[in-house]
């Protein structure tokens, strides 16, 4: 985590200041909160999202309660050094009512959902869940499944229905997740990938 510019926050103008949060893979807009001196730097250390909480009067890490962190790409001022922004790779849904983001109200549920839902199945029963299963014997199942769904993807495409397609996409994604987990990789990793991609493009 580091700052994107010499800039640091200007904390003679007050001892809070807005911070911007934004999704580092895909850009948009994903919570307004406040930040002391104390939240900016408990955040430099640890690299996840600090914040002040005005109604509790308390420093908060995001994620304390909720599971929801926030990895921390980098961090910057604007040009009055009076705004903060954090750039974020999110474990979950930024708003307290269970959105991506507090300011489209979408549900949470989306890649990054499924991939916390496969990731708390690794330690169940293999007896009462397909996703523990996969994970039990490590990427080979995974990966051979991962096969088969491209298969089907395919011939769907190429004879299928558009129901038909959507649902193997699906599958599809679903067992790249498992194989991801089952290599211990996340998928924040191949978004950033994916960023870099889209950047150097």
């Amino acid at each position: 985590m580091a700052w994107l510019t010499e800039r640091r926050p200007d904390w003679s103008r007050g001892d809070l200041l807005p911070v911007v949060v934004t999704d580092a893979a895909r850009g948009d807009v994903l919570m307004l909160a406040w930040a002391t001196r104390e939240a900016v730097q408990a955040t430099e250390h640890t690299g996840e999202a600090h914040f002040w909480s005005r109604s509790r009067n308390e420093l908060w890490r995001k994620g304390a309660t909720s599971g929801n962190v926030m990895r921390v790409v980098d961090m910057t001022v604007d040009c009055d050094a009076d705004a903060i922004a954090y750039r974020v790779e999110p474990s979950g849904a930024a708003c307290h009512t269970g959105s991506r983001s507090c300011f489209d109200g979408d549900p949470a549920f989306d890649l990054a959902a499924l991939a916390r839902i496969i990731n708390a199945r690794r330690g169940t029963s293999p007896d009462t869940s397909y996703t523990a299963r996969l994970l039990a014997g490590g990427p080979r199942r995974p990966a051979e499944k991962v096969t088969e769904e491209a298969g089907e993807l395919s011939a769907a495409a190429l004879v299928g229905s558009d129901d038909e397609v959507v649902a193997e996409a699906a599958d599809l994604l679903y067992h790249a997740l498992v194989l991801l987990e089952s290599r211990g990789l996340s998928l924040s990793a191949v978004e950033r990938e994916l960023g870099e991609r889209h950047a150097a493009s």
